[in-house]
């Protein structure tokens, strides 16, 4: 029995017509999901987030995890989601050159934050890499989007609006392993202070996730040097690596040839979005 199989052209008219109503539904709706798509046009997910993806790209909506909204709408459903657009460049860079550390068959702790989600997005090539995370959104994500990464949810008391979890049970958990690597996202990075964060429980899991790995590495980007926090969690001798996209005012390289003895800055560049 002969397959009809659609010409290229058909398949290119498809796609846009497709595109252009998933435009037109968010114009009406103010947000759509991958799951929605599925099944209003019987495509596979891996066609519906290439759809909005590349509606993203021509600047027709904006992505968020699971689905998209317009470029319009402010979005409030969670922290996350409000800073996915901040520094996006530096932090897609960032996470890049991060996940270059992670090895097939590596078990990692991955923090909470945008650049440890755009980092997570990273290891999609890599197999049988075990994450485990506080972070609900990076859980989605792996068990939405990525078959050859693994994942362990973290457990505790979840931070409304910021979608992780904190507290005793969280560090208990944490205290039962010894993984490869620890990728962690500070607040800020404060001259003369260290790594910080605003959140007290943050401390404490932050500094457990990296106790209980063999290497520990900063992902910030640069926007993050100076900035104002109150709760130092760590120092910058406490890593092993430092992920940022650039080097303002040679702030970092001063830092650590001051008290980074061993730590490997290193600068991703931010030119490739």
């Amino acid at each position: 029995m002969s397959k009809t199989t659609a010409a290229p052209g058909a398949r290119k008219a498809f796609a846009e017509e497709r595109r252009a109503s998933i435009v037109d539904t968010l114009e009406a709706s103010s947000t759509i999901s991958v799951p929605e798509i599925c099944e209003r046009f019987g495509v596979s997910a891996v066609t519906a987030r290439g759809d909005l993806d590349a509606l993203e790209k021509a600047g027709r909506l904006r992505r968020t995890h699971g689905g998209a909204v317009p470029l319009s709408r402010t979005v409030t459903v969670s922290f996350q989601d409000q800073r996915l657009n901040v520094n996006a460049g530096a932090k897609r860079a960032i996470a890049r050159e991060a996940a270059r550390l992670v090895r097939d068959g590596d078990s990692v702790f991955v923090d909470t934050g945008t650049t440890c989600l755009e980092f997570v997005r990273n290891l999609a090539p890599k197999s049988e890499v075990m994450v485990v995370t506080c972070d609900l959104t990076i859980a989605n994500l792996i068990d939405e989007a990525l078959p050859s990464v693994n994942v362990t949810l973290l457990g505790g008391e979840l931070r409304k609006g910021h979608r992780y979890t904190t507290g005793p049970v969280a560090v208990n958990a944490i205290g039962m392993l010894f993984l490869d690597a620890a990728f962690v996202c500070p607040y800020s990075y404060v001259p003369g202070m260290g790594f910080m964060t605003n959140f007290a429980p943050m401390v404490e899991l932050k500094q457990a996730m990296m106790a209980h790995a063999k290497r520990r590495v900063a992902l910030m980007d640069s926007g993050k040097v100076g900035r104002s926090a109150f709760l130092r969690f760590a120092g910058m001798g406490d890593f092993d690596t430092l992920v940022c996209e650039e080097d303002p005012e040679g702030v970092l390289a001063g830092a650590v040839r001051k008290g980074g003895a061993g730590l490997d800055l290193v600068l991703a560049g931010s030119a490739q979005v």
